[in-house]
């Protein structure tokens, strides 16, 4: 089954970076995913999300607030 990868933002350059790292780190790993962008920003603020970009991964918010190195983002997504 995918796993799904949600990159939050207002759809700034940072969240577009954010976007292009994760989407990198799961080509590079190999990893059976769905990436979807969230900009919506109530549903943002509904996940609990103070500082964009972040990543969540099935749901859950992993990072936030800083865009993430290829080495963090395949962290996130090996665990």
């Amino acid at each position: 089954m995918a796993r799904k990868i949600e990159v939050l933002g207002s759809g700034c350059p940072k969240c577009k970076q954010t976007l292009k790292i994760i989407e990198t780190a799961i080509q590079e790993l190999g990893i059976n995913a769905v990436v979807e962008k969230v900009q919506d920003i109530d549903e943002i603020i509904s996940r609990g999300v103070v500082a964009t970009p972040a990543v969540a991964i099935d749901g859950k918010v992993v990072l936030s607030g800083k865009i993430p190195t290829l080495d963090e983002a395949k962290a996130l997504l090996s665990k």
